[in-house]
């Protein structure tokens, strides 16, 4: 009969550690995930930043010198299409990324010809205008870096604890998944020529 109280007592203690520790191990996935998201809407609010200040940046431009339209409708389409992309803060893909990424990486590109064509017109580099919207477009640029930095950080971290043992066991039962970060484009390793 003692025999079978302590017996009892074992299993009930195992279990009871099996729920601690999965609820413990829920727990910190869910603050996980969570921190993921966060650095999504920070990345997410980096980009609006940078859609807010093209156009001003544009403005100071057209109302500056007469500068090739080419150029400002390569970059107020390549902005339209990137209001139009957002990331959900909750349950975010890599595919979701890639698009949000692609059309970010597509409007920096269209703003930086902006800038180095700006350079050849030496009236409109020495506004103060230009100068102080320049400064800010320079500051978001290295706030998207930064926010990509942190939210890959905050992916690794996740993915951390989701693929270690024993967490592994049941981090898909709960249903976190592995996830992905941004990754550099194809031939970002080169170095850039600007020809003028």
């Amino acid at each position: 009969m003692n025999k079978k109280k302590y017996t009892g007592f074992i299993i009930v203690g195992v279990l009871v550690v099996i729920a601690v520790y999965v609820i413990s191990t829920f727990n910190s996935l869910v603050k996980k995930e969570e921190k993921v998201n966060l650095q999504a809407n920070e990345v997410q609010n980096a980009y609006q930043r940078r859609l807010d200040l093209i156009p001003n940046l544009v403005n100071v431009v057209k109302g500056v010198s007469d500068f090739e339209q080419t150029t400002l409708i390569k970059i107020t389409e390549a902005r339209n299409k990137a209001a139009s992309v957002t990331l959900s803060g909750t349950n975010v893909s890599s595919d979701e990324f890639n698009n949000a990424t692609a059309v970010q990486d597509e409007l920096a590109t269209a703003t930086n010809n902006l800038i180095i064509r700006i350079e050849k017109y030496p009236t409109l580099k020495g506004t103060a205008a230009y100068s102080g919207l320049q400064t800010q477009l320079e500051g978001t640029e290295r706030r998207i870096k930064v926010a990509r930095k942190d939210f890959n950080a905050a992916i690794n971290d996740y993915n951390n604890k989701v693929r270690t043992f024993p967490t592994k066991l049941f981090a898909g039962i709960l249903g976190f998944q592995e996830k992905t970060g941004f990754q550099s484009d194809a031939g970002a390793d080169k170095t850039i020529k600007i020809k003028f």
